[in-house]
Formats: C-alpha cells, sequence, structure tokens
C-alpha cells in the first residue's frame, strides 16, 4: 500500500524531529548517558509507518548538526535507522506496544551497530553523550576501543529507545483518533 504525502503526515515530521531537538537538548544539558533524541522518530514510525519515520531522525540530526551538537549530524543514519525499524516493527500494531522492551531491542540493535561503528570510527568513542565517560573508562581494559563503545551503546540505545517506546504507548490512548488514523 502506496502512502500518500499529507498535510497532517509532514506536521507529523515536523513535530517528531522537534521533540527529538528538545529530548537530545535536555540530555546534553543533564549529561544523562541517554540521548531522549528518538522519542519523534520512534513516533512517527508508529503512528506514520516506517518511510515516514525515517525522516524526523534525518531532519533533526541536521538541524541539531548544524546548530548546537555536531556530533548529531553523523549520528543521523543511526536515528533514521531507529524510525525505519519503529514502522516496520510497530506500524499500526498498538498491540505489541505491551512488550514494549523485546521491541526497544530488535529497534535498537541495527542503529547501535551503526551509531558503534561511527563512534569507533570518526570520534576514537568521544562524542557529546553522557555516556562518553564509560567508554573511555572500558576502554583501558582488555575489550578495547571498538568493544567498550559497542558494549555502552547497546546498553544506553536499548534504554533510550525502551523510554522512547513507554512513553509514546502512555501518550498514544490521549491522541485524537484522527492523529492514529494517519
Amino acid at each position: 500500500m502506496k502512502q500518500r504525502i499529507t498535510i497532517f503526515r509532514i506536521c507529523l515530521v515536523a513535530l517528531a524531529a522537534v521533540l527529538n531537538i528538545a529530548g537530545g537538548q535536555l540530555a546534553l544539558m543533564l549529561r544523562l548517558p541517554i540521548y531522549l533524541d528518538s522519542i519523534g522518530t520512534i513516533m512517527t514510525g508508529i503512528l506514520a509507518g516506517p518511510w515516514f519515520g525515517l525522516l524526523p531522525g534525518l531532519i533533526s540530526g541536521f538541524i541539531m548538526g548544524v546548530t548546537t551538537d555536531i556530533y548529531s549530524l553523523y549520528f543521523a543514519p543511526s536515528g533514521m535507522i531507529t524510525g525505519l525499524l519503529a514502522g516496520l516493527i510497530l506500524y499500526k500494531r498498538p498491540d505489541r506496544m505491551a512488550k514494549f522492551w523485546l521491541y526497544a531491542l530488535m529497534i535498537s540493535i541495527p542503529g547501535t551497530i551503526v551509531s558503534s561503528v561511527i563512534s569507533a570510527f570518526l570520534f576514537g568513542g568521544v562524542t557529546s553523550s553522557g555516556s562518553t565517560v564509560l567508554v573511555q573508562l572500558l576502554a583501558k581494559t582488555p575489550l578495547g576501543l571498538t568493544a567498550s563503545i559497542f558494549m555502552v551503546q547497546v546498553v544506553t540505545d536499548y534504554l533510550d529507545r525502551g523510554v522512547g517506546i513507554f512513553l509514546i504507548r502512555n501518550v498514544l490512548p490521549y491522541l485524537p483518533q484522527e492523529m492514529k488514523q494517519i
């Protein structure tokens, strides 16, 4: 089924990008070990499907990358994968939201692989995230840098996606019916 581009979907993508930026800035300001920059991306994937789900990750990554946090620009592909998978797994399936921790794992693993490679090869494990401290501590162990990045990323990404799906799961019943049927 081909999805149409509507004003409502465009507004949803814009709202999602703003949610991602606000969440990402909050996490940066508080130096949280999770990112909070994928809540809008996951929401769009769930409400509008996989192809619309990847757009907020791209848009918010670009906006944050050129305005406040250059690292966000490089991690936009990870956000896009998150939205795509959220749409593939959870689009029009609110009954699946009950097992949100399982689906958070399924959504986070591919993006974790991509973001770990980006972090290791482009930045040597040092980014603006609060999890950088954990990476630097583990890098001094026999794990080495790349495995340390993956270990930290898998935990932080999983928690981040779990928090995002949990929040959306609890907000979804309060959204207008028109918004759920876009």
